[in-house]
């Protein structure tokens, strides 16, 4: 047929076939390199024969000979690259070193047809020779090897082989070294396949008539078959249920059976291990024997005959029966330890944990026997009612041995909702904690990376995150690192673990997803967050670990994204920090650009923003922190005016009107300059003024502390507003339904500054406000000896504690009612000056509770330090009966104290010398009483001239 095509037809169908192979030899698993370069020597010569059907092939025999021979070697090559493409992977790293052979001899021979076939068409390839000749070399002298790592493998297992290493943890160790070689996962599923390739292997080789192909695959097959991944669950399952039949006849009380007589080492005395069968017949232990002969003895140990062939062979008859008496002591072993964990008893629980522990050190195949058998499940059952801290342990411990590496009892563990027990044992002691951290640790993590399976389960059974994050932080590093690997896979696989977290105060994950994570993501994050309650080191961690830029991102979003930044950025701003950090992002012009560009029907926008502002000027801080990221100042007149327009607009919610209000008045408290902006330029009184009958109570009270502040500017607008209907009874009733102080003693000043000339306010409402203060003084001196009970010890502190000068005490606003601490004291004093009647009593009265009868000193100092005896002295010349009897009231106290006396009994003497008309014996209470502080200057006066008839002689 060949003599019949034109030769030109023959290189076409050739140029074909080898561009054929080529490619497909790329695509070989096993031997990439070897393959890969056959490849390319392939489509190298494609370019050669180009080059010969250019040219005109000749047409001659020798020609055409050396033509049909490389088309014959392609197809070799093809039929190679055919054979080994759909093979097994195992299969074809047993068979590498033989494939690599294959490969060499195909493209040597290759190499030599294309050279007759060159040599018969120089003058063709005359432009490429030295390419071709190159070729052709390379082809001829080809030299492929295995990789190294490849044949350590092989050497291991043919090692194995030749000592007939049969055992579980050889055949693991080389199992998994095959795997990921290949690259395939150690995984019964995915082992099986490659067994099964292995026996359809055998199959074909036992058709061809290859006895020695079929032995070499019957010992790998045997051996990786006792790998513990290669194992068949059912077959598993129908062998444990056989031997369990065979050990009913025998004594439930049992645990061994013991050995025949047959399966004892002659050299030993104990059990054969390996046996091996020497040429007369008797067997011993491999590794005796070897021993024996290695020690020069060339005889039977046990009949002393000589022997004249050393050698031995494997006894696979009397291994396989030892193995079959070893798992009938299995099973037995295994029964007993099941009576022994329902026995409820301590001592013959831990016997059963360490016998189960000793049985899977035995025999991998234990790890399924055991739990066929029924006591992995039992070890989850028993675990919570266990008392005891170290059996608990001890269960753990065990529990751990049956799954490491096991998948099927992991699965097993976890369908029978062992979390739910394993889980309460972190917050035992430290020995059942570590048992049940590395227990947990164990499951969701694998040699061959995360199985999240497990790790939904841990989450949705039952939740560790609180106990996990409580390791975290404990002084264990160990465990902690442990608890820190598996939180992670927590949060990983469910968000909510996220929130869990910071819940518990770990908020790194927190930080991680809204810094890093979706859109979706931070959405759905912060909406659960910002409702959590933060302490201030929870906040200042929180920023620290880098959460407000994010933050400020999201304020520049959509209208929610706005919202839930905007609100979690109001939780944050609690300490000066935070706000330090919060000015430094660039963030204050973009919450007041926010605020100000944001319509008003967006009120949530509104709000938050002003919530933002006035936490920035709480505590002090004022204008401090109203910066951009250089730490220039804000343009504060502009923002003092925005601020007020808002005040323009009745319809917007207390939410937003109370911290513009907060928010005016410290920053005006810290800059006077912006109190003239406020009330000159913006006309903020007028606009205050208005929320004094606001229906929130909050929003009224703010109102009433920036008018204090602006009345000291412009005291003649607050009182036409207060002269109008209505207004000034609402105003009192707001003094007197309110528990605070700072609002009541703004309300005292705010009337303080009030024109003279307003003596219905003055009758009316300075009145009521100085009695309300007077009312909540009363009880300043009590609570301040209440509070300082505890100072015996204050010589010992670093820093003195800074004393009330009128109560003796440690003093507060709104612990004591203090009016020093209030700074109330020049208000009243105030109210002393303005000679009415109603508003002088209630002020005399109040400033009385700061001097006590059986103590003045302190409080008549305090009242000369402000200021006030001079106008209650006053009071004599121009008060009324009544109020005149409670200015001496005042003066007895004071006059008890003799530098008072000397300050102020000359300009007394005179008022009550008048009073007394020079008699100390007239009737009226108002006589006898200012008789009274009469004699008491004469008594404590350093002077010996007296203006008191008979008192003198």
């Amino acid at each position: 047929m060949a003599d019949i095509l034109p030769i030109g037809t023959i290189l076409a169908v050739a140029i074909i076939q080898v561009i054929k192979t080529a490619h497909a030899a790329k695509d070989i698993v096993i031997e990439k390199e070897s393959f890969r370069t056959l490849s390319a020597h392939l489509f190298d010569i494609v370019h050669v024969l180009k080059e010969l059907e250019l040219g005109k092939l000749n047409e001659s025999p020798t020609t055409r000979k050396a033509l049909e021979n490389l088309e014959a070697d392609v197809k070799k090559a093809n039929s190679l690259v055919e054979k080994y493409k759909n093979r097994g992977r195992f299969y074809l790293l047993i068979k590498c070193r033989h494939i690599v052979k294959e490969v060499q001899d195909v493209t040597r021979n290759i190499g030599k047809s294309l050279n007759s076939l060159c040599l018969a068409n120089t003058e063709i390839l005359s432009g490429i020779s030295d390419q071709v000749t190159r070729l052709q070399n390379d082809m001829q002298r080809a030299e492929f090897a295995t990789c190294q790592s490849q044949l350590q493998i092989l050497d291991k297992l043919d090692h194995g082989l030749a000592s007939q290493k049969l055992d579980n943890g050889f055949a693991n160790d080389i199992i998994v070294d095959i795997a990921r070689a290949v690259g395939v996962t150690v995984e019964p599923s995915e082992i099986r396949k490659e067994l099964d390739s292995f026996k359809r292997e055998k199959e074909e080789a036992e058709n061809r008539k290859e006895r020695a192909e079929v032995y070499f695959l019957e010992q790998i097959i045997e051996l990786l078959s006792r790998a513990d991944a290669a194992r068949d669950y059912e077959h598993v399952k129908d062998q444990y249920m056989q031997r369990l039949r065979v050990i009913e006849c025998h004594d439930p009380k049992s645990e061994s059976i013991s050995p025949f007589k047959a399966f004892i080492c002659g050299i030993t005395k104990t059990v054969m291990v390996d046996p091996v069968s020497l040429s007369n017949g008797t067997a011993y232990s491999r590794v005796a024997i070897e021993a024996w002969f290695g020690s020069g003895e060339k005889t039977d140990p046990i009949t002393g005959e000589p022997l004249e062939d050393l050698s031995f062979r494997s006894n696979i008859q009397l291994r396989q029966s030892i193995e079959e008496w070893k798992e009938l002591n299995y099973c037995m072993r295994i029964r007993s330890c099941k009576a022994k964990l329902m026995s409820e008893n301590d001592s013959s629980v831990k016997d059963a944990l360490y016998q189960i522990r000793d049985l899977i050190k035995e025999n991998s195949i234990n790890k399924d026997w055991i739990s066929i058998g029924g006591l992995t499940e039992l070890l989850i059952n028993i675990l919570p009612n266990l008392d005891n801290q170290q059996v608990k342990t001890e269960v753990l411990v065990t529990l751990k041995y049956a799954i490491e590496g096991h998948p099927r009892n992991k699965d097993l563990l976890v369908e029978n909702k062992g979390f739910c027990h394993i889980v309460p044992c972190l917050v035992c002691e430290l020995s059942p904690s570590k048992a049940a951290l590395e227990l947990i640790y164990e499951i969701v993590f694998e040699e061959s990376g995360q199985n999240v399976d497990y790790t939904r389960e841990l989450s949705r059974q039952c939740n560790p995150v609180s106990f996990l994050v409580t390791i975290l932080k404990g002084t264990e590093a160990v465990l902690a690192e442990k608890a820190h690997e598996i939180l992670q896979k927590l949060v990983d696989v469910d968000e909510e673990n996220v929130i869990i977290c910071a819940k518990e105060e770990w908020y790194g994950p927190l930080v991680d997803l809204i810094v890093q994570g979706p859109k979706s993501t931070k959405m759905a994050i912060l909406r659960k967050i910002v409702h959590l309650e933060l302490e201030e080191h929870n906040t200042k961690l929180l920023c620290e670990l880098g959460f407000i830029p994010p933050l400020l991102e999201m304020a520049s979003a959509d209208l929610e994204a706005k919202e839930l930044s905007l609100s979690m950025l109001v939780k944050l701003l609690t300490c000066s920090e935070n706000k330090l950090l919060f000015s430094a992002a660039g963030a204050v012009p973009l919450i007041v650009d926010l605020m100000c560009s944001s319509p008003l029907r967006i009120v949530i926008i509104l709000a938050k923003c002003s919530e933002i502002l006035e936490k920035l000027s709480s505590n002090g801080d004022g204008i401090k922190f109203l910066v951009d990221e250089n730490g220039t100042q804000l343009n504060l007149e502009s923002l003092v005016e925005n601020l007020l327009a808002f005040l323009r607009n009745s319809r917007l919610p207390y939410s937003v009107l109370r911290p513009v209000l907060s928010s005016l008045f410290k920053i005006c408290e810290s800059q006077s300059g912006l109190v003239k902006t406020a009330v000159l330029t913006a006309g903020g009184i007028s606009l205050v003024l208005n929320l004094l009958d606001h229906a929130d109570s909050e929003t009224r009270e703010a109102a009433i502390n920036l008018l204090f502040l602006f009345s000291n500017h412009e005291p003649l607008g607050v009182a036409e507003f207060l002269l109008k209907p209505r207004r000034l009874e609402a105003f009192i009733g707001l003094l007197e339904n309110t528990n605070k102080s700072d609002v009541q003693k703004a309300a005292v000043g705010l009337l303080a500054n009030l024109p003279k000339s307003e003596v219905m306010l003055t009758l009316t409402a300075k009145a009521r406000a100085a009695a309300l203060i007077g009312d909540l003084s009363m009880r300043s001196s009590e609570l301040s000896i209440t509070s300082s009970s505890g100072l015996w010890c204050s010589c010992f502190r670093r820093t003195r504690a800074n004393f009330c000068p009128a109560h003796g005490g440690i003093c507060s606003v709104k612990g004591t009612f203090c009016l020093l601490e209030a700074k109330a004291l020049p208000e009243l004093v105030k109210l002393l000056h303005g000679e009415v009647h109603a508003t002088t009593y209630e002020a005399i009265q109040t400033l009385s509770t700061l001097v006590e009868k059986e103590s003045p000193r302190r409080g008549a100092h305090v009242l000369h330090e402000t200021g006030a005896v001079v106008p209650i002295l006053e009071v004599l010349n121009w008060g009324s009966e009544s109020l005149k009897v409670e200015a001496l009231e005042v003066l007895e106290k004071v006059f008890m104290v003799t530098e008072m006396v000397d300050l102020y009994g000359s300009t007394a003497r005179l008022a009550l010398v008048r009073l007394t008309g020079r008699s100390i014996h007239g009737d009226g209470h108002l006589h006898r009483k200012a008789a009274k502080v009469l004699l008491l200057i004469e008594r404590h006066s350093r002077s010996s001239i007296s203006f008191v008839t008979g008192v003198s002689g």
